[in-house]
Parts: structure tokens; C-alpha cells; sequence
């Protein structure tokens, strides 16, 4: 029996460790069929090393998504691996230490604009550098976490990731005629590299010990993979602009 991305080729940001979301979507990207590329910033050695933990070998680029010769060169750094592409997973975000844990008044500009380039405005700069290998359509799917609520702790991410979500929303409206689709999923926290750097996750975390209608497990990233790759599949032939909660339930539930 074939699986879901049989055939497809696919482009994943964001591999950091075994523990992070992207790596998930990474191995079951492969064991569903699809051949896949890596990008990594700024240690693409730790991807490799991480990388070496996945079904099947895979090469890994160096790409820094707010470096406009990095992606300038992009497509054909990967049309030398990857005739094509099918999809693209965007699993990036970053804000200075002085934008998160409870600096939101006090934090300036510059670090703002940082967290809104390097986790919203990557999300279209990282896709119109790939169009030229998605001739025939394809899915981007990215990675939010819920920007209705203004979460304890995460400052200046909240509204990056309000960005991302409305980033999401124009390309599906300028990218529909290339039929390519664009959607995000709404993961739940997970203990990886990029929520140990929030000061006081565990408190933002803890919510879901409390709130959450499905039981949800810090230490599991691959529900969320599994709702990316289903994006990324055929199964979702008709679905843009949209975000799916792979969250337990809890955006879903009041007080």
C-alpha cells in the first residue's frame, strides 16, 4: 500500500532536534512516500547530525530566510537535488530574548522587526523563491501557534504570529490561479528547542494540563506532524487559506 505523499517532493525548514515538530513531519513525510530536502540555520551541521535519524538519507541546505542571497539562490541549490517540488513546509519563527518574557512594553523596534521578518514575512519570501519548482501547484504548509489570545510570556511572537496567520490568508488569495495551496497548523506547545527559549513556557504550557478536552503531551510533536503532512497531501485538495487546530481541543474551550 502506497502512503499519502507517494511521489511527492517535498522542502522542510526548521529540523533543530528529534524533539521538534519539523523532524516528525520530516520522518513521516518519508515513510508516506515523498522524497525530501532539509534547510537549516544557522548550524546546518546539528541538522545533519539529527538528520541521520531519519528513515532515509537526506541533504540538507544552508538557508537563512532573511538573507536575500540565500534565496535568491534557493531554487537552484535545489533543482540540483530535486528537479521539482510538491510542497514546503515553513517551520521558522525567532524573537530576541528582549521580546519575550513579559518585555512587551518595554521592547524596541528593532527586535520587533526581527521576530515579524525571520516568522511572518518569511513565510512569502521563502515560497515565491520556490514557485519557480512548483510549476504545477503544490502545498505550503506552516507552523502558527493560536495568535486570537494573548498568551503569558510570549510577547512579541503573539503578534509575529498574527503576521504569519494573515501571510498565510494573502498567498492563498494571490497563489490559488498556480493552484497552490497554503494553510497552517495550530500546534499545541511542545517541549522542543524553540519553546525552551520562551521564558516561562512551562507556565504558558501548564494551561494545557487544565483547559485542553483531548489529553495533550508535551513530549509528543507527532500529532502536529501528522496534520502537516496531511496538508501536504492530495487529501486536502480544495482547502486554502485555512488553519488547522492540531491542539487538543483547547482553542476551542473558554475559561
Amino acid at each position: 500500500m502506497s502512503g499519502i505523499l507517494e511521489g511527492k517532493r517535498i522542502l522542510i525548514t526548521g529540523v533543530l532536534m528529534e524533539s521538534s515538530i519539523a523532524f516528525h513531519t520530516a520522518r513521516l513525510a518519508q515513510e508516506q512516500g515523498a522524497e525530501i530536502i532539509l534547510t537549516a540555520w544557522p548550524r546546518p551541521s546539528l541538522t545533519e547530525r539529527v538528520a541521520r535519524k531519519l528513515p532515509k538519507p537526506v541533504k540538507v541546505l544552508e538557508l537563512d530566510v532573511s538573507n536575500p542571497e540565500h534565496l535568491a539562490g534557493l531554487a537552484d541549490q535545489v533543482r540540483e537535488v530535486l528537479p521539482t517540488l510538491d510542497g514546503v513546509v515553513h517551520s521558522i519563527g525567532f524573537a530576541p530574548q528582549d521580546a519575550l518574557g513579559g518585555n512587551f512594553l518595554d521592547t524596541p523596534w528593532e527586535s520587533v522587526a526581527t521576530a515579524m521578518h525571520v516568522s511572518a514575512y518569511s513565510l512569502k519570501s521563502l515560497t515565491t523563491a520556490l514557485l519557480p519548482l512548483m510549476q504545477d501547484g503544490g502545498s505550503v504548509v506552516g507552523l502558527t501557534f493560536d495568535a486570537q489570545f494573548a498568551w503569558p510570556q510570549y510577547d512579541w511572537m503573539g503578534p509575529a504570529k498574527a503576521a504569519l496567520e494573515s501571510t498565510n490568508r494573502y498567498l492563498a488569495r494571490y497563489l490559488g490561479e498556480r493552484n497552490i495551496r497554503c494553510n497552517l497548523v495550530s500546534a499545541g506547545p511542545i517541549g522542543s528547542m524553540a519553546a525552551k527559549s520562551i521564558p516561562g513556557f512551562t507556565e504558558l504550557a501548564d494551561t494545557w494540563n487544565h483547559r485542553s478536552p483531548l489529553k495533550w503531551d508535551l513530549s509528543d510533536p507527532e500529532p502536529a506532524g501528522r496534520g502537516i503532512v496531511a496538508l501536504l497531501s492530495d487529501w486536502f485538495p480544495k482547502t486554502t487559506g485555512e488553519i488547522v487546530h492540531v491542539d487538543g481541543g483547547l482553542h476551542a474551550i473558554g475559561a
